[in-house]
């Protein structure tokens, strides 16, 4: 199984790995610093490079959940590896710090509305959280001010860990009512805004909500009787 260092520390950008196997379905590293696409954030993109400077472009990363195989994803024209083979594999960082202010961002919204989260999506340029809401109508101006003065307030952000029965008999963790937690490793990650969000989460994160800057709440439309959208953008794309 790969080891995930971007569990433990988002902020490595580059690591010296091993080539574990290669087929039409991706490379498979023995550890690896790229975050494979899972919870609506998109797989992190960048390259592996060799010994000798050849360079071969990663364009996503996935996890089979079938095989418990963390994919590398390499550009059709690129050189081939083979098992065995020494690389450097390096994330393109500034889409992943993007990803990771963004997902942070979305932890604060969950904080700021209330109701159950039924869909969300992480994205560069624009994020978004559906939520459980009927006849609920939402204040666009109130929640981008509250969602700033979090920011502003420079909390803390980090993850722990508990064990799957903690979690069981917390399910008022679980703020998502489409997909549950990964659950049956004997223990779940926890994404923790100390007083503000705490809920199950295995994404990339910054450390302080300052880290995320100015935020822009864009539409908030109506889904379905159940179901409002709610956009947001990191102010500075503005």
């Amino acid at each position: 199984m790969t080891e995930a260092l971007f569990r433990e520390d988002a902020y490595l950008k580059r690591c010296q790995t091993r080539v574990v196997s290669v087929d039409h379905a991706g490379i498979e590293l023995d550890r690896t610093v790229f975050y494979p696409m899972g919870g609506g954030q998109p797989g992190d993109t960048g390259r592996l490079t060799t010994g000798d400077g050849g360079e071969i472009p990663i364009v996503d990363s996935r996890y089979d959940r079938e095989t418990g195989r963390h994919l590398h994803i390499p550009a059709e024209d690129a050189p081939r590896l083979a098992p065995g083979d020494v690389v450097t594999a390096e994330i393109d960082w500034d889409r992943r710090h993007r990803h990771m202010r963004m997902h942070s961002a979305l932890h604060l919204l969950c904080a700021v509305i209330d109701g159950g989260v039924t869909g969300g999506q992480v994205g560069a340029a624009k994020s978004r959280l559906d939520f459980d809401l009927p006849d609920t109508a939402l204040d666009k101006p109130a929640i981008e001010k509250a969602l700033n003065d979090l920011v502003a307030a420079g909390h803390s952000m980090g993850a722990r860990w508990i064990s799957d029965d903690e979690l069981a008999a917390n399910p008022d963790l679980v703020r998502t009512m489409s997909v549950a937690p990964p659950s049956g490793a004997g223990r779940v990650r926890l994404m923790e805004v100390p007083g503000i969000d705490l809920q199950p989460c295995g994404g990339t994160h910054v450390r302080n909500t300052a880290e995320i800057g100015p935020l822009r709440v864009g539409k908030i439309e109506n889904k379905g009787k159940h179901n409002r959208r709610v956009n947001i953008h990191l102010a500075d794309d503005a």
